[in-house]
């Protein structure tokens, strides 16, 4: 009997060091295919690191957000797509503090304003203004919180393309350098109706004239008194209203603020984005279009700044008419548009 209890715990004891082994290895393995699939990213995104401490920090980061992703699309209970984009080597606070750089300098707007759309009745079902050619590619504004400006830019464009039939590719550059005696500081962030009033009074230059660097420089007086593009002044949708800022979306494109502060919004894919978010406005993009999806929900079509590996090439689709009177990450709560 002690023998064959003995040869029991034997047994025993080498089917839980046979699982342990199977365990560690299926472990070194995962993390060789995720140090792989890490150096593959790396190639792919043309990223290099300055020392093999900050490489191991930055593969740690991605093999989270790889984690967080996959949980995430594995669950299928949402009406969007995460994906690893180029973005995936940085924190959520990181990628935050360099992307979103949207600030208001005059607080959420309450107050009555003028709104040349008001009494517009029947806007189309469906709007996208790239189709009708007022809406230049889509750019990339780097590791520079200069996304106001981008908003209030591609605004201009739209506006400028609608007045005089061309499409011109304007300079954000400018307004990052030129742009900075009030609320506006470059790469530390800005509010797009600040841009209108600068744009209203200078004009803007075209991009090829006075490009993108994204950092700030000093202000070139010289090319950017050459101006593509003016406007007459800026409006603000009314605050709060969805159904006011479908009625300006319809007739041109408008810059909005949103909550872009959450770790879905950094790997958004594709779909409908639907949450989650909240009201805290931190970044500034252009709703360029709305309409309806297959499946019947109701979207914003939204261009944003982050060049087109991210998102649906560079845009998104938040839902519309959520029933919260700000609208999904806060899109009704502070919109504008130029004018001319």
């Amino acid at each position: 009997m002690a023998l064959s209890s003995h040869l029991q715990c034997m047994c025993v004891a080498l089917f839980v060091f046979g699982i342990w082994v199977s365990q560690a290895t299926s472990r070194i393995i995962h993390e060789s295919s995720m140090s792989e699939n890490h150096e593959q990213w790396m190639t792919r995104h043309n990223k290099v690191y300055i020392n093999s401490s900050e490489k191991e920090r930055r593969r740690k980061i991605y093999n989270a957000s790889v984690e967080f992703i996959n949980s995430f699309n594995i669950k299928g209970d949402r009406k969007y797509k995460l994906s690893i984009n180029e973005f995936a080597d940085q924190t959520n606070e990181e990628f935050r503090a360099s992307r979103n750089g949207y600030k208001s300098g005059s607080a959420l707007r309450v107050y009555p304003t003028p709104f040349k759309y008001e009494n517009v009745t029947a806007p189309p079902a469906s709007m996208d203004w790239r189709t009708k050619g007022a809406v230049t590619p889509i750019k990339d504004q780097g590791q520079c919180g200069s996304c106001w400006a981008f908003s209030a830019v591609a605004a201009t464009e739209g506006i400028n393309q609608l007045t005089t039939g061309k499409l011109i590719s304007l300079s954000e550059q400018e307004l990052v350098d030129c742009d900075t005696s009030g609320v506006d500081k470059g790469c530390f962030g800005g509010e797009m109706e600040n841009a209108f009033q600068f744009i209203q009074n200078y004009g803007l230059a075209v991009e090829t004239l006075y490009p993108y660097k994204g950092v700030d420089g000093i202000c070139n007086t010289v090319n950017a008194s050459s101006n593509a593009a003016n406007i007459t002044g800026y409006e603000v949708v009314p605050v709060n209203s969805e159904e006011s800022l479908l009625k300006a979306v319809a007739n041109q494109p408008i810059s909005v603020s949103i909550d872009a502060s959450s770790n879905a919004f950094q790997f958004y894919s594709s779909g409908v984005f639907d949450g989650d978010c909240g009201t805290d406005l931190d970044h500034g993009v252009t709703a360029v279009g709305y309409g309806t999806s297959s499946d019947g929900t109701k979207y914003w079509l939204v261009k944003n700044s982050w060049g087109t590996s991210w998102g649906e090439d560079g845009f998104i689709r938040m839902q519309r008419d959520i029933g919260a009177v700000e609208g999904l990450c806060g899109i009704a709560m502070d919109s504008s548009f130029p004018i001319v």
